[in-house]
Parts: structure tokens; C-alpha cells; sequence
């Protein structure tokens, strides 16, 4: 199947044909951050309940810039999306979602603040252990998994980019932070994390070590996906695990960050960041590929095969709907998975 294009087929009502039965059910990893990642989590709760996100911590902007810069602490709101994502369909899931995102409006100090991110930081500060701390907050909300930080420590990206001064489009330029990068003009050419090596959430590492399925994507490309490959810890895991991987393409290019970029410009840039990363399945939706070969060739060389299948939001909107995106990786699991129960 290396290097070769298939398509996922027998979808019934926007899900996966048949059950998974109950107690056997794939230990997966979703390593990833933003509006991607929540997408992810959102298709992947339907189909398992060992379910584990590990999330980047390099936001600056926003919210989670003011209370990172203010008290030093880990950007909470990636993690709180993430938390969101997993909420359940319940009405107690629904509302415990919708409260944790709420951002109060006004004129004062709380202007812009998510609700979810102070309750993050609050625990943090009560419990001394980011971990606990999110553990805490997935019981409360009754999350259908946990919520891991990538790292302990807050990180900035620092990008080489080329052209950020559209004045000079041939200028290459060094950027830093997470919400610049994201909104260059320019072309980013390579980014890395300050600091340059640094420490992987042990429960992360061991997470991967121990998954059956790690997914990484979709999401912006360099300040979402790419960071998880560069904390030395946890690229290790994922060179070591045996679990098998899948690489959720986006649906379309992103402007700024990846403006222009075809899906296989994506994969070349991932194994340009993280050569000895090997994947087993590259998942894109059918509508956003238009160079099926060039694809193949470049899943290749990552020694994955394509998998295409309907996965973008039938009303037109450019993102992922969870049914499909759940029907497509529950399908993946089996063509690709173990024979037989999984662990």
C-alpha cells in the first residue's frame, strides 16, 4: 500500500459501518493544537474511549498571551479547546462546552478572557501540577479523554521566513511568536522552538510509547502540527512507538501560514522538520487533491499510503464535520490496524 491511493468508502449516514465492541477499542494519541486538533478530537471521541491529546504550548496571542505573559504560566487556551472538543453531546457535555469557551466582553480586565482558560490557570495555581490540574477539569466537564501538555514549559516559534516585509518579498527574516509566524506574508522556510530542547510531559511521551494509533493534523502547519516533532522527547517516542500513524491533511491551504501550498508541499515540509518520522497512512479529503500521483509520491517517501475520503463539511464551510472525519479514521483503524482485538 506504500505510496498508493485509496479511497474510504461504505459510509452509512456520515458514520463508520458496524460497532466497535464494547472493551475493545484502540488506544489513540492526537497530537496536534487549535481549531485542528478540536476537530480531530471531535470525530475521534465517537469511535474510542481511550482517547489522548497532547497539545502544543506556544500560543502567545490573545487571552492566553496576557495570562502566559502575567504569571508565567503554560498558554492554557489550546488545551481548553482540546478540553472543549472533547465535551460529550449530552446537554451536561453541551453546556460545560459552550461555558468554557465563553470570552467576557466589556471595558475591564476580563475583556477577552475565556472562562476555560481562567478555571485552567486557577487549578494550575491551586494544584501546582498542569496535569492534575487538567485532570480536575476533564472530570468536571466529563470529557471522553484527557488533555496532556506537549511540553512543561511555555515555548515560543521562532520562524526563518522569507518576504515578511512585503517590501523586500526576497528578504529572509527571523520571526518569533506564535501569533506573528501564523500571520506572516511571507513564506516561512523553517521554524524552531526556544527553548531549543525542551522537556516532553513524561505522561505524553509514555502515551505515544503505549498508543495503537498516533494522529497528528490537521491544523496549521507550523505553529500546530510541526512543534510536536521538534521536542526531542517526544519525537523519540514516536520514532520508537509502535503504535501506527496517520497524518489528517488539511483542507485547504491556510493563508499566511501556508499560503499556496499544495497537500504534498505539506508532507515535504513535515519530513523536512522531521526526517526520520515514518507514517502509515496519509488521510486527505478527496476534493482538496488535485495531483492524486505527486501526492502518492510524497505520502511515499514518508512510507505512508493516501487514504482519500469525503471528510470536509458538506454545507461548504471550510472545515472538518466529525461525522465524516469519524467515519473516515474508524475506517482507517480497521484497513490498517491489527488483525484481531486490539491491546
Amino acid at each position: 500500500m506504500r505510496g498508493q491511493v485509496g479511497r474510504l468508502t461504505r459510509l452509512v449516514g456520515g458514520r463508520a459501518r458496524g460497532g466497535r465492541p464494547k472493551g475493545v477499542q484502540p488506544k489513540v494519541v492526537a497530537l496536534g493544537g487549535g481549531h485542528g486538533l478540536s476537530a480531530s478530537l471531535a470525530a475521534l471521541r465517537r469511535i474510542t474511549g481511550d482517547l489522548t491529546a497532547v497539545v502544543t504550548v506556544a500560543d502567545d496571542g490573545g487571552s492566553s498571551g496576557r495570562l502566559r505573559d502575567e504569571l508565567g504560566v503554560l498558554p492554557p487556551g489550546d488545551l481548553r479547546k482540546a478540553l472543549a472538543a472533547l465535551c460529550g453531546d449530552d446537554e451536561w457535555g453541551r453546556t460545560w462546552a459552550r461555558v468554557i469557551q465563553h470570552r467576557f466582553a466589556g471595558r475591564g480586565d476580563l475583556n477577552g478572557h475565556a472562562v476555560g482558560n481562567l478555571l485552567i490557570v486557577a487549578l494550575w495555581e491551586q494544584l501546582g501540577d498542569p496535569v492534575a490540574a487538567l485532570e480536575w477539569v476533564g472530570r468536571l466537564l466529563g470529557a471522553h479523554g484527557r488533555v496532556l501538555p506537549m511540553s512543561a514549559v511555555p515555548l515560543e516559534i521562532e520562524a526563518t521566513v522569507r518576504g515578511h516585509d512585503p517590501r523586500s518579498p526576497q528578504k529572509v527574516s527571523t520571526v518569533r511568536g506564535q501569533a506573528t509566524v501564523a500571520a506572516t506574508p511571507g513564506t516561512v522556510e523553517e521554524i524552531r522552538l526556544l527553548p531549543q530542547d525542551p522537556p516532553a510531559v513524561p505522561e505524553a511521551v509514555a502515551a505515544v510509547l503505549e498508543a495503537d494509533w498516533v494522529v497528528l493534523g490537521p491544523g496549521s502547519w507550523f505553529t500546530s502540527v510541526l512543534p510536536h516533532l521538534l521536542v526531542p522527547e517526544l519525537m523519540a517516542a514516536l520514532t520508537e512507538t509502535k503504535a501506527r500513524k496517520v497524518l489528517a491533511l488539511n483542507l485547504a491551504p491556510q493563508p499566511g501560514e501556508t499560503e499556496g501550498f499544495s497537500p504534498q508541499r505539506h508532507l515535504e515540509v513535515l519530513a523536512g522538520h522531521a526526517p526520520k518520522l515514518a507514517l502509515d497512512v496519509v488521510l486527505a479529503d478527496e476534493a482538496a487533491v488535485h495531483d492524486r500521483e505527486s501526492l502518492a509520491t510524497a505520502a511515499g517517501r514518508l512510507s505512508g499510503a493516501v487514504e482519500l475520503a469525503p471528510v470536509a463539511c458538506p454545507s461548504g464551510a471550510p472545515r472538518h464535520d466529525p461525522e465524516l472525519l469519524a467515519a473516515a479514521y474508524d475506517r482507517i483503524f480497521r484497513m490498517h490496524g491489527r488483525i484481531g482485538p486490539w491491546r
